[in-house]
């Protein structure tokens, strides 16, 4: 699949009041192009409206260098108290952090005494009981898998799940020959910023995600993790690649946050244990 990376206008660039946030003044713009007719159908004329939760670096070691300091609204807050509770239904453990440190936190706990296996089918249990039981089917109905859907869903996700990953932006890319502009650019994770985890990050995040969508919405979906600048690249209507040439499970552990990190290792022990 070759990506042709015309990035559209950055829902960055903006703070939650609509002027420039302090933290990326410095930064410069972004070339931007403009949509087509039929992304822009599928609402994304308003990417450049979505806000900008990043306040500034919180002083706390990341991979790569300071986890971002967030300024999460109601929506966000909500969001991570629901999921953090279905987590604390899932594990039977609770936790006793809020916000988005308490989400990460049950996280943890769900891979605790999991094999990746376990871990993945977890979060796809999670997933499920957050909808309603004819959910999948309705999507199924709602959304097959089209160029249509699979560039409707990529600009939902840009706003409505910027909460979890951080902000993202629309770009193009090339699915089986075809032009769409189905790809979302997470620009820095925010859940493999904070989780520090290379393990947490495919078997709680990438491995489950791509697999609800593909098969309990029969919408294919590829997430690419970039563990040097903890972007990631996720590809709606793109099959995602068999494990053994999926390159995220080659990736070491971070050497400097990982307790159980092993230099002879060439992945992450999580990835199979």
């Amino acid at each position: 699949m070759e990506a042709t990376l015309r990035l559209s206008a950055s829902p960055c660039s903006v703070g939650c009041s609509g002027q420039p946030t302090s933290s990326l003044r410095t930064r410069q713009p972004l070339r931007t192009t403009p949509l087509p007719r039929n992304a822009q159908s599928a609402g994304s004329r308003r990417r450049g409206t979505v806000r900008c939760a990043i306040a500034e670096p919180s002083g706390k070691p990341a991979p790569m260098g300071q986890i971002t300091k967030y300024n999460d609204n109601w929506f966000d807050l909500l969001f991570m108290s629901l999921f953090a509770k279905k987590m604390e239904i899932e594990t039977g453990k609770k936790t006793r952090l809020t916000g988005y440190e308490g989400f990460v936190d049950i996280s943890k706990r769900v891979m605790q005494g999991r094999s990746p296996a376990e871990q993945q089918a977890s979060v796809r249990r999670v997933l499920l009981s957050m909808l309603p039981p004819e959910a999948p089917a309705s999507f199924r109905k709602l959304f097959p898998p089209t160029k249509l859907s699979a560039e409707i869903n990529a600009w939902i996700t840009v706003p409505f799940f910027a909460w979890l990953v951080g902000p993202a932006k629309l770009y193009e890319v090339e699915v089986n020959g075809v032009k769409q502009w189905s790809g979302v650019k997470i620009e820095k994770c925010r859940y493999l910023e904070n989780s520090g985890c290379v393990g947490m990050c495919v078997n709680m995040c990438k491995v489950p995600t791509q697999d609800f969508f593909t098969n309990e919405f029969g919408l294919p979906l590829t997430m690419t993790p970039n563990f040097e600048d903890m972007s990631c690249e996720m590809v709606y209507g793109q099959l995602a690649p068999p494990v053994e040439e999926d390159p995220a499970y080659k990736q070491p552990c971070f050497a400097a946050l990982c307790s159980i990190a092993q230099g002879d290792l060439p992945s992450c022990p999580k990835l199979s244990a």
